[in-house]
């Protein structure tokens, strides 16, 4: 078992987690576990380097996130219509436009005064091509 994966079962015991063995099987604790230790499995097995492996994990988040991996271009591939005159971009699917223009509807997220994250019809901002996604937090209490 490799070091990694001994690291991730100790780190879900910090976490409160019971061990995989003790769980039963709906238990969602189980199977988060046994996921996780899967992809660390895989990743493991792949030998990378200090160089490649910060690399790899970038990528693999943003595509485990359906975020795209380079900017947006708005091309025309880039969209299709999910109602009359209303397009959802393909590559990233909080990115619209209609005949205003084209804008983020998660480009601003409200923190509350608890520190609960939400969005609100004042999350869109407007957005220009070549675009790479970005997300503004703003803390209510700072307001």
């Amino acid at each position: 078992m490799s070091n990694l994966i001994n690291h991730a079962k100790r780190e879900f015991l910090e976490l409160g987690y019971k061990p995989i063995e003790e769980c039963k099987k709906e238990d969602p604790n189980k199977w988060i576990q046994e996921n996780v230790l899967e992809l660390l499995g895989v990743f493991s097995k792949q030998e990378h380097s200090g160089f490649s492996a910060p690399y790899c994990i970038s990528i693999f988040s943003k595509l485990a996130k359906f975020e795209p991996l380079c900017p947006l271009l708005g091309t025309d591939n880039e969209w299709m219509e999910v109602n009359d005159g209303l397009w959802q971009n393909v590559r990233y699917s909080r990115v619209f436009k209609d005949g205003s223009g084209s804008y983020d509807i998660n480009g601003k997220v409200f923190i509350d005064k608890d520190g609960y994250e939400y969005t609100s019809k004042d999350s869109r901002v407007d957005i220009t091509f070549p675009y790479t996604p970005k997300t503004e937090y703003i803390n209510e209490m700072e307001i």
